[in-house]
């Protein structure tokens, strides 16, 4: 028996965070049955759809339990001259067709090699939202099977 605090305590039942096997073991029953977006505040195949669809572009900040995935400016290889920055917002954790919003924002480089605003064409944050629904579907389809 160890004493602390003027209680005896028997050091072999002591709780501990370690769990069996030695790793650190937070929360309840790792046996518990998790599911696909227990784990971030957003619907999972929205998130890993959203990430999948922009993997060429550079990402400046992803929060997965805000919903947000903001990239840094990105110039297509076939136009150098025009760059793109995206902000996506996952806005529901169920999988719908308004659950995704894109926002998006273009430059061009001017005369004087400076970068500045150009408009963007209205159909491209649709296209975007379109094609991270249909790569969310699929991974979805893939988990039901």
């Amino acid at each position: 028996m160890e004493v602390y605090d003027g209680k005896a305590v028997d050091p072999t039942k002591r709780k501990t965070v370690f769990g069996e096997g030695g790793g650190i073991k937070f929360g309840g029953n790792d046996k518990k049955k998790v599911a696909p977006s227990s784990g971030i505040g957003v619907n999972a195949f929205l998130w890993r759809a959203t990430l999948d669809t922009l993997s060429v572009w550079p990402i400046a900040s992803a929060d997965p339990f805000g919903g947000v995935i903001i990239t840094d400016w990105y110039a297509p290889p076939q136009t150098p001259t025009e760059r793109f920055k995206l902000n996506v917002f996952i806005l529901d954790r169920a999988l719908r067709a308004d659950g995704v919003r894109v926002s998006v924002f273009r430059q061009k480089l001017t005369t004087n090699d400076r970068w500045g605003t150009a408009p963007v064409q209205a159909t491209t944050a649709t296209k975007l939202e379109d094609a991270i629904l249909m790569r969310a579907r699929q991974f979805r389809g893939r988990t039901t099977k």
